[in-house]
Formats: structure tokens, C-alpha cells, sequence
């Protein structure tokens, strides 16, 4: 056997050993399912949890149901502590109220003030551990919401099923999906579910400023909002990504072409993404982010984002191409 045919069989092993392994991976694919969206979807955003308002006792249902799901598919904790991460938030109250912070400047300013709100807030934070340990990404969505609204006649209690039940099922089915494969990805995955999101992405904000020096994120994916769309465009997807990663988009342009998912995608490069959700703080730290959104709807910030309204089998094809996208992200070398 002379070298050629020698160079020859050691690609063919090489290519035959990524394509399975690429296999590997895709078979969770099919354990992403528009039943499982509904369940999810459909307790979060239940009156019982009286519309997941950040501190409240709502909030800590939904906290709890989430880890109970992760310890039962197995999922590590981030942190030896457990799978909270707890921080205060503060806010002034009236004559002088202020918006709600984590800043410790802020605090102090507010502390000195007469009367002061004072919330405690919880992350929950869990991941796939990978082969290279001072590498991760992050999938994240916030799970509180508006709460109760008891000047309001009749339905009073914001459920926020498309915001952002819809966003947390879909890190959880991601979650389980991977699981369900057995394998090790090249860096750590990061499941992340935000707290305080609507008082101001407070969750995420202190998840970045509190990351531990040795541990490198080489990429955010965020999910807000991804159940519905505009009514004149129901299959509207809006793609954003940071514009100096062009492979993003290219990702997912591919995965339209092969699984032709029940979604339109209107594919956003951003040079600076640090609006709109929890991409901002980590759009501010410099890391790439990609972010899942279906833009607004009547329903939008109201009582009546209700678990009935979401259309699951787009949820699931979006969690679907968000699931490729994760393992793309967390074993390309281009990052």
C-alpha cells in the first residue's frame, strides 16, 4: 500500500468519524417537540404563578418547576452551590423613586433614602460540561414577567406566555435535547434563565459582571419572545446576530435549506447589539451574541399573552434551529 492510498483511508476515517459524530449530535433533534413547548409554556404561564413577577412568590414557583426539570434530566449546576444564583436588587420609591438597580453606587444612593424597595432575585444557571473547561457558551432566557396588576378590571394577572415562557421552554427542551445525546461538547454549555429582565435585564447583567476570571464566553444565544409574530406575518422571525460574525447567519440559512422550518427569517447584523433583552450585557463585554425574536403583538406587556394564543410548532422549529445553532457555537474553532 503505497502513501496515497495510506493518506487516503486516514481522510476517509477522519471525515466518516466527524459525520458520525455530527449524527451523534443531531439525533436529539427529534426530542424537541411542540407538546413539550405546550406543557412548559402552558404551566409557566398559568394564573397560579400569578404572572412571574421578579421576587414574588409567582417568580419562585416558576424557579422552582425549572430546576426541578433540570435535576430530573440529570443537568449539572454551574456552581457547587446549586443551580441559584442569588443577587438584591433596589429602587427608590416615591418623591424620589428610581429605577430598580444592582449597581452598588445606586444602592447606597437609595439605602440613604427614608423608604427604599429592596427585592431578592434568584438565576438559575446549569450546564453540559465540555472538553475544554475554561471555554462556554451561553443560552439564556428570563423567566419573570409583570405580575399582577390589580387596577386593572377583569383579567389582571400578566402571564407572558410569548414573554417569555416561550423563550424558557426553549432553553429547556435545548437542554434536555442535549442531554438525551450523551455527548460532550468542545466547550461548556451554559443554560441560563434570567431574573429581573423587566426591571432592566438586571439577571444577566449581574451573571456578566459576576463571571469568574478564568472562564472565557465565546458566545451568547438569547431567547425573548419567540411564540408568536405580527399578525399581518405570523411566520416572522427576526434573526439578530453581531455583524462581525457573518457565519451566523450562514448557519442558519443552511439549516432552512435542509429542514425547511415553518418560520420566515429576516436575518439582522448588528454592530453593536447592546439593546432590547439579555444579549445587552453581553453584547457590552464584547461577546457575540445571537438572538431569537418575533417582534411585538397585541397581546404584547397585557393580560392577555395567554398560553392558548402561541403558535408551538413555530416555538419548536425555532428551538430546533436554536438547538444547531448551539452546538455549532460550541464546537466551531472560529470563536
Amino acid at each position: 500500500m503505497n502513501l496515497f492510498q495510506n493518506l487516503f483511508i486516514a481522510i476517509s476515517i477522519c471525515f466518516a468519524s466527524i459525520c458520525h459524530a455530527q449524527q451523534d449530535w443531531v439525533s436529539g433533534l427529534p426530542n424537541i417537540t411542540p407538546e413539550q413547548a405546550e406543557n412548559y409554556v402552558g404551566f409557566l404561564a398559568d394564573d397560579l404563578l400569578e404572572g412571574r413577577d421578579a421576587g414574588t412568590r409567582g417568580s419562585r414557583i416558576a424557579a422552582g418547576y425549572i430546576v426541578s426539570l433540570l435535576k430530573d434530566w440529570g443537568v449539572t449546576p454551574l456552581y457547587s452551590a446549586g443551580f441559584y444564583q442569588p443577587f438584591d436588587i433596589y429602587c427608590g420609591t416615591k418623591p424620589t423613586r428610581t429605577s430598580w438597580t444592582i449597581d452598588s453606587v445606586a444602592i447606597e444612593n437609595v439605602k440613604r433614602q427614608p423608604a427604599y424597595g429592596h427585592r431578592k432575585l434568584h438565576n438559575i444557571l446549569a450546564m453540559i460540561p465540555g472538553k475544554i473547561t475554561d471555554e462556554c457558551i451561553v443560552i439564556g432566557a428570563h423567566y419573570d414577567h409583570d405580575g399582577i396588576n390589580e387596577d386593572i378590571e377583569g383579567d389582571c394577572i400578566y402571564n407572558g406566555a410569548d414573554d417569555n415562557a416561550s423563550g424558557v421552554s426553549a432553553v429547556l427542551q435545548i437542554a434536555k435535547a442535549l442531554k438525551s445525546t450523551g455527548k460532550q461538547p468542545l466547550r461548556t454549555i451554559i443554560l441560563a434563565f434570567w431574573d429581573g429582565e423587566e426591571k432592566g435585564a438586571l439577571g444577566s447583567q449581574y451573571f456578566v459582571s459576576n463571571l469568574p476570571a478564568q472562564l472565557s464566553v465565546k458566545g451568547y444565544i438569547n431567547f425573548d419572545m419567540i411564540g408568536r409574530g405580527p399578525i399581518d406575518n405570523p411566520q416572522h422571525l427576526t434573526y439578530f446576530y453581531t455583524a462581525a460574525y457573518p457565519m451566523f447567519e450562514r448557519w442558519l440559512r443552511k439549516d432552512m435549506e435542509k429542514y425547511n422550518f415553518a418560520f420566515t427569517p429576516d436575518y439582522r447584523a448588528w454592530e453593536s447589539p447592546t439593546e432590547g433583552s439579555d444579549n445587552a450585557p453581553f453584547a457590552r463585554a464584547g461577546i457575540p451574541i445571537v438572538w431569537y425574536h418575533t417582534e411585538g403583538h397585541p397581546d404584547y406587556h397585557r393580560p392577555s399573552d395567554s398560553a392558548e394564543k402561541i403558535d408551538y410548532k413555530k416555538l419548536t422549529d425555532i428551538t430546533r434551529a436554536a438547538y444547531l445553532c448551539t452546538l455549532r457555537m460550541a464546537n466551531t474553532d472560529d470563536l
